[in-house]
């Protein structure tokens, strides 16, 4: 019925409650996951985490904050994504927050990404924090819409999300959209298509209401999809199937 379309249960706290996570999510109707990579080295992790279960799918790619380690290329992030529970490349992007000074290298990796995808042939992962005007010029000049993607845990204005609809991306909400001092993001879900809308954790961060300030998982995204169920008027039930059926359509390796 749900789908979290973003999490990290590879990371330690989460890897550590085997079965039990798995059960609570059955138990909460969250039929399908993503684990999604955030650097080269862990991703044999991941992907062996994406193919011990049915329900869980994997991507590859090194998030932009991540500074120490294996620098990728697109043959590497090519050659990674053959793997068969592999459906997007990402998380990639730009974080100005944590790299104030803007440096070109953070851009170039980011162009990388979105070669890689497109030889690949998949969507594309996109993580942006005080970024968002360089994240849209650069996927217009790589060519992005070609592939689409998602913008994960959306925090940006509705003219932010219009101009990355218009490049075939898909706005996905997490446990911030539940935050009472929301009022941007909860406009956006408010405002945008259904069809254009995903939801996730990013756990174990970011726990929606009533869990805020705890260790979050896949389970608790329901709490995500009736927030926009409120903030929309419509039943969380439709919500669910929604962004369920936007799910497979926008990730089309995925399997129901």
């Amino acid at each position: 019925m749900f789908v979290d379309s973003h999490c990290h249960i590879d990371f330690e706290d989460l890897a550590v409650q085997g079965e039990a996570l798995f059960a609570r999510m059955a138990a909460a109707q969250v039929t399908h996951a993503t684990c999604i990579g955030v650097n080269l080295e862990n991703a044999p992790r991941v992907l062996a985490l994406a193919a011990s279960r049915p329900n869980l799918f994997a991507t590859v790619g090194v998030h932009p904050e991540n500074t120490g380690g294996e620098e990728p290329d697109v043959a590497r992030l090519v050659s990674l994504a053959q793997h068969p529970r592999v459906i997007a490349i990402g998380e990639t992007g730009l974080d100005y927050y944590w790299h104030k000074d803007k440096p070109e290298w953070q851009r170039e990796r980011f162009r990388v990404h979105i070669r890689a995808a497109r030889q690949a042939g998949l969507p594309l992962v996109i993580h942006t924090r005080d970024a968002s005007e360089d994240v849209v010029r650069i996927l217009a000049e790589e060519g992005a819409e070609a592939v689409g993607g998602v913008m994960h845990c959306f925090t940006e204005n509705l003219a932010v999300a219009e101009a990355a609809m218009a490049l075939g991306f898909s706005i996905s909400f997490s446990g911030i959209v539940t935050f009472r001092n929301a009022a941007q993001i909860k406009e956006v879900a408010a405002s945008i298509p259904l069809e254009r809308i995903l939801i996730e954790t990013d756990s174990p961060y970011l726990a929606p209401v009533p869990y805020r300030g705890k260790m979050n998982e896949p389970s608790y995204v329901p709490h995500v999809a009736a927030e926009v169920a409120r903030l929309r008027g419509i039943p969380v039930e439709e919500v669910a199937r929604a962004t369920t059926e936007n799910f497979f359509r926008l990730f089309s390796r995925a399997e129901a």
